[in-house]
């Protein structure tokens, strides 16, 4: 009897501690200027809403797995493969540990390069 006591307590994870999770783990990675921003998060950011770590992070959690969404703006000059890469193995590792569920894929979303002067070559940069 006790075991079926046992397998009717479950634990949900909500989706926003999943995104959080996975917002960390990316903003980690050397190479990532930002997360990426959708235009809703921008919009309530902008009317005073407080930034997240979430930011750029969409999850679609289905029993206990996971599907993931990051996007981030990334350096100016570093071998863009090698970032999504890195971040694709942080958040699985960082996700699966803390929550115990399955990540079944990270998509990384490049929306854009940071090109701040001070980041580029010299001799990369445009006059004005």
């Amino acid at each position: 009897m006790e075991e079926n006591k046992a397998s009717e307590n479950t634990v949900k994870i909500a989706d926003d501690v999943v995104q959080i999770i996975a917002g960390i783990a990316a903003g980690e990675i050397d190479g990532v200027y930002a997360m990426g921003n959708s235009i809703v998060s921008g919009i309530a950011e902008f009317l005073g809403g407080k930034k997240t770590v979430s930011r750029g992070v969409r999850v679609v959690i289905s029993e206990n797995e996971v599907a993931i969404d990051v996007h981030v703006v990334v350096r100016y000059g570093v071998r863009i493969p090698d970032v999504a890469w890195n971040i694709q193995e942080r958040v699985k590792d960082a996700v699966e540990t803390m929550t115990g569920l399955s990540v079944t894929k990270v998509n990384i979303h490049i929306d854009g390069i940071n090109m701040e002067k001070e980041d580029m070559p010299e001799e990369e940069r445009m006059e004005e």
